[in-house]
């Protein structure tokens, strides 16, 4: 079971972030207060988790939470900035956003440029530890799967329906046919390493 609170004298926020590895389309981040001494059962790391079972999850979280938001940056802007902070970016972009203003960030992860003032701690694999950081992680992967879905209407031949944007055999070779669309992150490398 995943833990409630990193500590419970404050509102903590846990801080997510989905599509880094994707060769195209924006990186998405979320962040979302839960209750002090929330439980859920089913409630995991979002790569754990089924497709059913996230967007089941998706509707408990908003429900619940005290409050969640979340934000993304596009492929242009992690071309200028990179991709490790354009993600952390989305991250602070997500957390000031929100209705409640927390006390605590639990970043998911080893490394974070906090652009605010509110404290944080960074958590490898925090999305298997914590509840708030894995329901982050929930909604930052089911909220950028809905995006790349709507692009696929537009972009059919690269698959982003099913690979999501990322680096498999038939995006690679999808990218060799057709070249890379705009919404492709020119800083990453668009051809396969043979």
């Amino acid at each position: 079971m995943l833990k409630s609170e990193y500590t419970p004298d404050l509102i903590e926020c846990g801080c997510d972030e989905a599509g880094r590895g994707s060769l195209a389309g924006a990186v998405f981040a979320a962040a979302v207060v839960l209750p002090k001494g929330y439980k859920h059962e089913g409630l995991n790391d979002s790569k754990k988790l089924t497709e059913r079972e996230r967007y089941r999850l998706r509707e408990d979280i908003e429900r619940d939470a005290v409050a969640w938001a979340v934000a993304q940056v596009d492929a242009e802007e992690i071309d200028k900035r990179n991709i490790l902070r354009a993600s952390m970016h989305a991250m602070n972009l997500a957390v000031e956003k929100l209705s409640v203003v927390p006390e605590l960030l639990l970043i998911d992860g080893n490394r974070f440029y906090n652009e605010g003032l509110i404290p944080y701690y960074t958590i490898v694999k925090g999305d298997g530890k914590y509840m708030s950081i894995a329901a982050a992680s929930i909604l930052a992967k089911t909220y950028r799967d809905d995006y790349m879905n709507d692009l696929h209407k537009a972009y059919p031949c690269y698959g982003w329906d099913r690979n999501k944007g990322y680096p498999t055999a038939a995006h690679y070779a999808a990218l060799q046919k057709e070249g890379p669309s705009p919404l492709h992150r020119k800083s990453f490398k668009l051809k396969k390493e043979v």
